[in-house]
């Protein structure tokens, strides 16, 4: 969709606090600042007013060596268009001594036309009460305590970032980036949103849904030697016939023993980490190449190209055509 820019400008309060993570902060806000200098360089008006705020106005230390200044103190009677909460390495100290930031997002939630939580953020949401019963994401390394901490939340821990409605959650760090870009393009059209991208040297845009892991770097915390160098061979053969039986005789095993030690190792069943490894090969070559969608499922294993797609829809929720629209590197339109 390339739809034309919105023409009011929008108020967005960047909440930091201390100990806030500096780079989820300075990333969305490069965006929204990229894209009004995108709109007047077409002669258009800006789209974001972008202010810092936090519980207490002042310079707010974040987790690195700089600072922001807040020249906002938090206020239910000043309700931005957009508000963006940065997360925090430390979360749980952090909920614990800004409670300010959960009552202040209760309290506007009515008025709110974007409320967003990166990352840990999302806890302030929690907190809130505004998550229950809603899906919601955050940094995998956080999500079982997320879930613990307010069951009525629905974590999905491994997507890219979530839209339910006027709230917004993401992933770690650079997610916080794609979250912006996405709000960017349902704001000011794909045009400047792809053009925000190419400045930042990022995509446009990984889909929401996307998984927040690579097989390949997941495959490096397996400590079993047997079990990785099974794992390194399936990476290497995926065209080849995965059957349990194959692995379990590579390593050495009888299936029942293997399926529950590669289990145990990697989180995964033999089976699903086989799909996640072709999906990843798959969109590899789907982003760096030119070759038909059919023979791309036939070298990552697939017997034909609709079991690719089928699995692409399932864990990603696009079509490989699609995925190769949004982040093929090349110009060319490649056969399907």
């Amino acid at each position: 969709m390339n739809a034309p820019p919105l023409t009011r400008l929008r108020t967005v309060h960047l909440i930091v606090y201390p100990g806030f993570k500096a780079l989820e902060a300075i990333g969305p806000m490069t965006v929204f600042e990229y894209a009004n200098i995108h709109l007047e360089q077409r002669g258009m008006r800006r789209m974001y007013a972008v202010s810092v705020a936090a519980p207490v106005a002042g310079t707010v230390s974040s987790d690195m060596l700089m600072g922001l200044e807040a020249t906002h103190a938090l206020d239910p009677r000043q309700v931005p268009d957009i508000a963006v909460i940065a997360g925090a390495r430390n979360i749980e100290q952090a909920l614990t001594e800004n409670p300010a930031i959960a009552q202040w997002a209760g309290a506007v939630m009515p008025r709110i036309e974007k409320l967003v939580a990166l990352c840990s953020g999302s806890y302030f949401l929690a907190a809130a009460g505004l998550l229950e019963g809603r899906r919601a994401t955050t940094h995998w390394n956080h999500a079982a305590k997320l879930q613990q901490r307010f069951p009525g939340v629905l974590v999905e821990a491994d997507a890219i970032y979530l839209h339910e409605g006027k709230l917004w959650t993401s992933a770690g760090v650079t997610a916080g980036i794609d979250l912006a870009l996405a709000i960017v393009e349902e704001d000011c059209g794909r045009t400047i949103a792809l053009d925000v991208a190419r400045d930042m040297v990022v995509y446009l845009k990984r889909p929401g849904g996307q998984s927040q892991f690579s097989v390949h770097l997941e495959s490096q915390r397996t400590s079993h030697s047997a079990i990785r160098a099974v794992q390194d061979w399936i990476l290497t053969n995926l065209s080849a016939a995965l059957s349990l039986e194959v692995l379990a005789s590579r390593a050495a095993m009888s299936e029942r023993n293997f399926r529950r030690l590669f289990q145990k190792e990697v989180g995964l069943a033999p089976a699903e980490f086989i799909e996640r490894a072709r999906l990843d090969a798959a969109r590899r070559l789907l982003e760096d190449g030119e070759l038909p969608i059919k023979t791309i499922a036939d070298l990552v294993g697939f017997t034909s190209d609709q079991a690719l797609r089928k699995l692409f829809m399932r864990l990603l929720g696009v079509s490989p055509k699609d995925y190769r629209e949004r982040f093929a590197t090349s110009t060319r339109v490649p056969p399907v």
